[in-house]
Order: C-alpha cells, then sequence, then structure tokens
C-alpha cells in the first residue's frame, strides 16, 4: 500500500488495498481512462520493469497485481478510491520504497506509474518575480529532461547524475548531486508540494499551511503519505554566477592516481573552514563501463590518442577508470578561484581528454554535464552499499589508504567478473550548505554528514558470494565503534541497502526515537486506511 516515486528508474506510485487480500481479487478499475495492466500480459514485464529488477526481482516479488499509467488526476482519485474500497478488516502492514526495489511492490498491491501523465505544457513552467527565479514541475520528467528545459531558461538547481531518475522520488529522497557542498540538496529548494491524499483531496502542502507533512514528505518515508503531482521551486540564475567553473576529468584507472586524488578530498573533508565555492567528487568504474554514455564525443578522442584499445573488429574494450568531477563558484563580489587546487586534481595523471580542462560555463551547462546519460551502470544484480560520516579525521584514521585498497582489491583483477561502480563525495564543513540547510522545514537525515562513499558492486550469477563476501569485509572494518568510516551505521533513503524491514533499522535512516516516533504520527494521519503500505521498507504508522 504505498505511493512512492522511484529514485533511480521512473516515477511510481505504490497502493495497496490490504496485505490479507489475494491477487485474484484485484481487476481493473472502471472509468480510469490510463493503461492498466495486469500480469500475464504482453506489456507487463516492460512495465513492471525497474532498476533494482535484476537484483531484488525474485527476491522480494516485485510483481504488482495491478499496473495503472494515469491520464489525468481522476484516474489517480479512481485507483485511491478502488484501493481503499478493496481494503479489507484484517491487520494492516505497514509497508514502503526506496532504491533497492522498494519503489516496486507485490501482489495484491496496485502500481501506480506517473512517467508520463503529466507532461503538457501547463506541467513545466518558469517564472520570475523580485529578482528571484521559481519553477512549478510536476513529477513525470526525469532528470535528463529536466535539466535540458533548465538550461534552455537559464536556470539551475542541484539535483542527481542519473538521467532517468524522475523528480517525484528524486525530491522526496532528497536530490543528492554533484553540487551538494555549494548548494544543498534539490529538496532544499522546494516551496510547495501539490498532493492528492489518501481520500482524493487536492491539496498544496507548505511550511506554512502544514509544517508537519511538508517535513515528512521530504525525507521521512517517501510516497507514504500521499500522491505527489507537482511542487515549486525556488531555482538559481545563471546571471546570478557569472566566473562559475568546472572540470570533468577521466583518468586510466590507476591505484597511485586514485590515492592521490582521494587524499585531496579528504583533506578537503577534514577542514571544517574548507570555502563554499567548491564540490569535488570522485567515481570509479570498473572495466567495460560505457564511457560513451557519460561523455559524448569520446570515442573519436580515444580512436586518436589510444588506437590500442580497439579491437580488430573496431570495438573498443573500454578500461577501468577514474571520473572527477570538480567544480567552483563564486557567491559574493570578490571571490576568486584557486586554480592551484584544480591544478592539483590533474597533476601528474594519465588525463585522458587532453589539456582543455577547467571551462568557465554558465552553472546550468555545468551541471547538465554531470549527468550519467545511461539508465545503469551495469546491467547485472549487485550487492549495493551506500555509507556516510561526520569524521573530520578521516586523514588521520587512514581511511583514504583503506578505501584506496578495498577499490583496488575488486578493479584490479582482470577477470573476477564483478564490476564496480563508486562515488566518492565531500558534503561537510560548516560552510557547506548541506550542512546549513539543517532544520530547515525537511527531514532529510544526517545533516552533519563530511562524507558520502557509494561502492555497488555488480556481478554474475556464479560470482555473488564474491560480492557479498568484499561487502561484508567493508561493513566491518568501516562502520562501527572502530570503524576506519564512521562510528555509526548511518544510511540514505536514497542508497539504501540491507535489511527490508524499515522498522527493525529505522535508526540508521532517522537519528533518534523523536524524529521516528513524530513521523510515524504523521503517517498514521495521511494514511488513516493504510493504502500507501507497498511493502515493509517504510515508517511504521503509529498505534
Amino acid at each position: 500500500m504505498g505511493v512512492i516515486f522511484s529514485t533511480l528508474r521512473r516515477a511510481f506510485s505504490l497502493l495497496s488495498p490490504t496485505a490479507a487480500a489475494s491477487s485474484s481479487t484485484i481487476a481493473t478499475i472502471a472509468g480510469v481512462s490510463g493503461t492498466q495492466t495486469l500480469p500475464g500480459s504482453r506489456s507487463y514485464d516492460d512495465n513492471k520493469y525497474q532498476y533494482a529488477t535484476s537484483t531484488y526481482g525474485v527476491e522480494r516479488d516485485l510483481n504488482p497485481a495491478l499496473i495503472v499509467k494515469p491520464k489525468t488526476k481522476e484516474d489517480i482519485v479512481l485507483t485511491l478510491k478502488y484501493a481503499k474500497r478493496k481494503r479489507c478488516s484484517g491487520r494492516d502492514q505497514d509497508w514502503r520504497p526506496s532504491v533497492f526495489g522498494a519503489s516496486s511492490t507485490s501482489a495484491p498491491n496496485i502500481q501506480l506509474d506517473l512517467e508520463d501523465t503529466f507532461k503538457g505544457p501547463e506541467d513545466r513552467a518558469v517564472f520570475r518575480k523580485d529578482g528571484k527565479a521559481y519553477v512549478r514541475t510536476s513529477v513525470s520528467w526525469s532528470l535528463g529532461e529536466f535539466n535540458e528545459w533548465a538550461t534552455k531558461n537559464k536556470v539551475f538547481v542541484p539535483h542527481g547524475q542519473c538521467t532517468e531518475v524522475h523528480l517525484g522520488g528524486h525530491v522526496q529522497s532528497g536530490g543528492f548531486g554533484q553540487l551538494g557542498r555549494s548548494f544543498g540538496l534539490f529538496g532544499d529548494h522546494v516551496l510547495s508540494l501539490e498532493i492528492i491524499d489518501s481520500d482524493g483531496n487536492s491539496k498544496e502542502i507548505t511550511k506554512a499551511n502544514n509544517p508537519d507533512l511538508f517535513w515528512a514528505f521530504l525525507g521521512g518515508s517517501p510516497g507514504n503519505f500521499g500522491v505527489l503531482t507537482h511542487f515549486t521551486l525556488q531555482v538559481h540564475q545563471d546571471e546570478d554566477y557569472n566566473g562559475s567553473r568546472g572540470m570533468k576529468a577521466l583518468y586510466f584507472y590507476d591505484t597511485k592516481t586514485l590515492k592521490r586524488l582521494v587524499d585531496i578530498l579528504v583533506e578537503m573533508s577534514d577542514n571544517e573552514n574548507f570555502p563554499r565555492n567548491y564540490d569535488l567528487c570522485i567515481s570509479v568504474l570498473s572495466s567495460a563501463f560505457p564511457l560513451l554514455d557519460l561523455w559524448p564525443g569520446l570515442d573519436e578522442v580515444m580512436a586518436r590518442d589510444h588506437p590500442e584499445l580497439y579491437g580488430e573488429n573496431g570495438i573498443i574494450a573500454w578500461p577501468r577508470a577514474i571520473i572527477v568531477y570538480a567544480q567552483w563558484v563564486p557567491f559574493e563580489k570578490g571571490d576568486e578561484c584557486d586554480m592551484s587546487w584544480f591544478d592539483r586534481i590533474k597533476e601528474g595523471s594519465d588525463w585522458i581528454l587532453g589539456k582543455n580542462d577547467v571551462e568557465e560555463k554558465p552553472m546550468s551547462q555545468l551541471t547538465g554535464d554531470w549527468i550519467f546519460r545511461n539508465v545503469r551502470e551495469f546491467e547485472k544484480p549487485y550487492v549495493k552499499r551506500t555509507y556516510t560520516t561526520n569524521s573530520h579525521t578521516l586523514g588521520k584514521d587512514g581511511w583514504a589508504d583503506w578505501v584506496v585498497r578495498r577499490i583496488d582489491a575488486i578493479v584490479k583483477p582482470e577477470h573476477n567478473r564483478c564490476w564496480l561502480s563508486a562515488q566518492l563525495q565531500c558534503y561537510g564543513g560548516k560552510n557547506s550548505m548541506f550542512t546549513r540547510n539543517a532544520d530547515n522545514g525537511t527531514a532529510y537525515s544526517w545533516r552533519d554528514t563530511t562524507m558520502c562513499a557509494t561502492m555497488d558492486c555488480f556481478h554474475n550469477p556464479e560470482t555473488k558470494t564474491r560480492a557479498e563476501d568484499w561487502q561484508k569485509v567493508n561493513d566491518k572494518e568501516a562502520i562501527g565503534p572502530n570503524g576506519v568510516f564512521s562510528k555509526q551505521d548511518r544510511r540514505w533513503l536514497w542508497g539504501s541497502y540491507g535489511d527490508w524491514n524499515l522498522d527493525a533499522v529505522w535508526n540508521t535512516y532517522h537519528k533518534d526515537q523523536a524524529k521516528y516516533d513524530k513521523l510515524r504520527r504523521i503517517r498514521k494521519e495521511a494514511d488513516p486506511y493504510g493504502i500507501f503500505t507497498p511493502n515493509p521498507f517504510c515508517v511504521k504508522r503509529a498505534d
């Protein structure tokens, strides 16, 4: 029973009549003008697909009893009323969503897919008032579509990298991305939310008219408080940040290069006074990653400068790579970019793309440069990890050496049939907007985070144990009282992993009992019938 918008593939709402009902009781809904798909139909597998299907599709039975693609808000209302009417009086089981399969559901639940519902001219608009810019948008646009449109209008807002992520899930789970230190989260910029509640009423929610529900929607338990259809953001204008600069550099994988770059990242993270102007993110990708999806035009450069990578058939064997995203933006008159910071990043490396490096560009164009053009890193199942920490002593504690050693263990072997997608990013410091936006009326967790490390290990069926064993070592050595990275297990909802029952591990996603209990109370009020409960990964409603 839930309403959630997938943070990785498309915008989903999940609805369940009851955990006690039989899937055979679910039928198409009278009066709905949009597409309805039942199990066994020709398009069912395509329509139910999401990022986590390859990993959790069988294990978590991601097979909804009905998939509804509404055309209008009235279709959504009819679906909600149907779910409410079909609900049995047995004990409700409070379920929910995330990136590891929780943005989908199983029978007898209904999946409400808003990917194409709100894509008319009236579903996206930019307007300016008193020198500031605002955007009203629907949840149905992907990040790629949204970013392209924003760039044309010379406005920008921080957001993530995956082009097929849709805005509904992205905003509810935060909207973490490359500009996290300098501008905060995508969700930090929200002014109002337009929702359809459990009774089918359309409402606009703001900090002023409903602070609790606004807070819970933005980071509390995505998809479990109502159906989000549109929202309004205050965005930034290119003209206010003239002189912004960025660099996206691609390196052949090398242990020494990775260690040098991670050392720079750690110095930045451990320095509480590091200026807000800078953001830095380091990615590591195993061989066979489709680098062209990251870098249009790269093929011509590689063919010219590295013909040895092409086989007799002319097809490139993409190498293991390190990708660096670095950016500087002025905030006040007199701000000057320290180019030596960029020079340190470039120093002494085999840099594939030559010398045309740090580019002065409008911020809206830079954010477009950061986007991944592929849907997912590798078309394989994976063992996911996203760690966060509030440590200010990563350098002293030896984390840089540790993480490079752990990455090397899975990336360096040529034929271990495991593939890594890792991303290391600094968020902290007293000047960071990610930190300064704490207590801004949203429920996003762990605002004192200094560093985030995502380490996803993809595998073949026969190498699943190898990937799991590698992650077990990471868990044991990185997290806990003696952890080299964090003394506390701290997770973000968009990077969910591990236990499928959120109520059993709520303290890894929310800081204390008071916050979790508040979310439970708000959930009960917003979802009195238990119809927004797709799976166990959700804040449990108060008794």
